[in-house]
């Protein structure tokens, strides 16, 4: 300290790089990411570090863009109540990205506001990403390497939280589905065939809940069919039994990104299964379409889920 109290410059530096490292500290730290609309909290759904943290991004970096978020390493969740009367159905809705990001504009808040005018709790998941899902990494035509499943352990925590918690949200707990669209319509698939066990060690009583979905739909999903096999086979990662809850499947057979062929393997493997499934198919529509209208049939999806969710007793005619 002598020796820069001889020197004032050098002193004024040290003192502006240690104000600079204080102040970028405290951002990186108290980054809040993405946040939703006035009125509604979301909740991070672990108590401290979320399972397998090494696997996922660094924590503090979630980015957002409109619509869209990024490093998600703090997951959480937001529940939107009716804004009509309440069915006591609530839906878990996981936005697609690509296992890479979020759209959590169109393929989350929007559904919830669908969701909700029709008397259905909305549960928006933003689950961790990029790269936490599917669990498998597809090497070759005969090998698959394993690696950390951070989002469902994260749908799983979820289920098991909403379920814990269902008188205080106002959900009847035997009538918890999942929706999801591209990887969340994966992860949907993927909580509906893991859900005898947890994927990471016990926290608290919110996982000795069953986090097996009562229904659940999935929306131009995709990682079910693993192409470089040259076959029409279900990925094995995902093992259908006459346990899997009822299913809903909608695709465009246009869709250039997933394959028509993931939606068929997994309704085949329902179908062999005896798990109550319907599917619909149609011939525009593409990728991604949300619930924003265009000018073909299949932007009417919305009233073929709720017809079909009267039909499976889940809410009423």
């Amino acid at each position: 300290m002598r020796y820069l109290g001889n020197h004032p410059e050098r002193m004024k530096a040290l003192i502006l790089t240690i104000c600079l490292v204080c102040t970028f500290t405290a951002l990186f730290a108290s980054n809040p990411g993405w946040q939703p609309s006035p009125g509604h909290t979301q909740t991070t759904i672990w108590p401290g570090t979320p399972p397998d943290a090494r696997f996922g991004p660094p924590a503090n970096t979630e980015t957002t863009k409109p619509g869209e978020v990024g490093n998600v390493s703090r997951p959480t969740m937001t529940v939107y109540s009716p804004k009509v009367k309440n069915t006591g159905v609530a839906i878990v809705v996981f936005p697609g990205g690509g296992y890479q990001v979020l759209a959590i504009g169109l393929e989350g808040t929007e559904v919830c506001d669908w969701l909700t005018s029709k008397g259905i709790t909305c549960v928006l998941l933003k689950y961790r990403v990029p790269n936490t899902g599917p669990h498998w990494e597809e090497k070759c035509d005969c090998q698959v390497n394993p690696k950390a499943p951070l989002a469902l352990e994260d749908a799983q925590r979820t289920m098991g939280l909403l379920r814990l918690h269902a008188a205080e949200y106002h959900v009847d707990p035997h009538k918890i589905g999942v929706l999801g669209f591209s990887a969340g319509g994966h992860l949907v698939t993927d909580i509906s065939t893991h859900f005898e066990k947890r994927s990471y060690p016990a926290v608290d009583a919110a996982d000795g809940e069953s986090c097996r979905p009562d229904f659940a739909v999935a929306l131009y999903p995709g990682h079910l069919w693993l192409s470089s096999y040259k076959k029409l086979e279900l990925n094995p990662d995902v093992p259908v039994t006459r346990k899997t809850p009822p299913t809903f499947l909608l695709q465009a057979e246009n869709d250039p990104v997933d394959s028509i062929n993931n939606s068929l393997v997994y309704y085949i493997a329902l179908k062999n299964a005896g798990v109550p499934v319907e599917m619909h198919l149609y011939a525009e529509g593409k990728h991604a379409f949300g619930l924003r209208p265009t000018k073909f049939p299949i932007t009417r999806w919305p009233r073929l889920v709720e017809t079909w969710l009267t039909t499976i007793g889940m809410i009423p005619e």
